[in-house]
């Protein structure tokens, strides 16, 4: 099991960054009947998903944590069918409906509408919580996962985590609106993604905000050291701001970038990490800035085509277009005069823009490879003209 799953946090009371969130996180859980729609953002890495497990199971208990893998096959008006693999428990389903494509409005509100239908476990047996003895209340033994059962506030309602909630269409959306108004008794929603500025108004207004930062160096630092001391292993204190630098404050990327340098680079009693250890790369971020080097090295239409080739590569691959054309933006900007620089960035909002609204994610980056090359050719023909 790789370190980031190993070493993930379960409850609330384990997570070290974002304190503030947490004791949020926690006042909403000692209060389950009163729980709202929630909607968390933040960039990649920061915790989102772990902040969302432990909120559900200081909700449920470790019940929740018993999750199976479920595939379901959905059929729509038009008799299409589709398929979308979903996390599950008794009292929680999760699903990125963003998989459906165009027919992601039918899969929200099928599964919304299930999930609504069937109650949950502990109201359907009646399960009422015991008399809280002299002193205590049930606010205190909710908030505590590790109380009995017993002693745990009835819950009526499952909780539905949609993930990638950016990725829905305006039409997905907006029947997420009008199903979360009608089911809002007997289910609740949980919505993840990384930019709510692409989720509507309507959706957001129904929901909670919780933003979760990326963390800090200092936190990223931390917590990788306290995974090295679980694993036995010793972290130089320089390598370990070298992880945290090169993680672009993705605590996710550090962990398993800490893991890479352990696999080959540790030292001969194997319980040690060397100071002077590169960081790794990863192979994509590796392509991205060969390609890079390639459009600026020539400006042709077969320097094109051949970008065009590695481009494909990259998506068949599963690298997000956005992902994609920040690091390249990046990498060609190195390099670059400052009288260029601003059109680069320019161009590159502008195809980021055009990634977010369109379908085919490689026409956007094939023109900025373009815009690219035309805007650095005519630097040169300018320069020794």
């Amino acid at each position: 099991m790789l370190w980031v799953d190993k070493h993930r946090p379960t409850q609330l009371k384990q997570l070290s960054c974002h304190p503030e969130t947490n004791a949020r996180l926690e006042a909403l859980a000692a209060d389950p009947a009163s729980l709202p729609h929630l909607l968390f953002y933040g960039p990649p890495g920061a915790g989102k998903k772990t902040r969302i497990n432990s909120l559900l199971r200081s909700i449920y208990g470790p019940g929740a944590e018993r999750l199976r893998l479920d595939k379901r096959t959905f059929t729509t008006p038009t008799k299409r069918s589709v398929d979308i693999n979903m996390i599950s428990s008794n009292y929680h389903i999760e699903i990125s409906p963003g998989d459906a494509g165009i027919n992601d409005r039918y899969v929200v509100q099928e599964v919304i509408k299930e999930m609504a239908a069937n109650r949950n476990i502990s109201s359907v047996s009646g399960a009422a919580p015991a008399p809280a003895p002299a002193g205590s209340s049930e606010d205190g033994a909710a908030a505590n996962p590790a109380a009995p059962a017993g002693r745990r506030p009835k819950v009526d309602y499952k909780v539905v985590v949609l993930v990638e909630v950016e990725k829905l269409s305006r039409q997905a959306q907006a029947a997420l609106r009008r199903t979360m108004e009608k089911y809002s008794q007997s289910c609740r929603l949980i919505l993840c993604c990384n930019n709510q500025s692409r989720v509507i108004d309507p959706v957001r207004s129904r929901c909670l905000g919780v933003r979760v930062a990326a963390p800090g160096h200092d936190s990223i630092c931390s917590v990788l050291r306290g995974v090295a001391r679980k694993e036995g292993l010793t972290l130089p204190e320089e390598l370990a701001v070298d992880l945290a630098r090169s993680s672009g404050r993705n605590l996710r990327r550090a962990l398993l970038m800490m893991e890479s340098c352990h696999v080959q680079n540790r030292d001969a009693s194997g319980t040690g990490l060397k100071a002077g250890t590169p960081v790794q790369r990863a192979d994509w971020e590796v392509y991205i800035q060969q390609l890079a080097k390639d459009v600026t090295r020539e400006q042709s239409p077969q320097r094109l085509l051949a970008a065009r080739e590695k481009l494909y590569e990259l998506l068949i691959n599963c690298i997000p277009a956005d992902v994609i054309l920040k690091t390249l933006a990046l990498e060609l900007m190195k390099n670059l005069d400052d009288s260029l620089k601003h059109e680069v960035v320019e161009a590159a909002a502008f195809y980021e823009h055009r990634i977010a609204t369109g379908s085919k994610d490689i026409f956007p980056l094939e023109a900025f490879v373009a815009k690219y090359m035309a805007v650095y050719k005519r630097y040169l023909n300018e320069m020794f003209a």
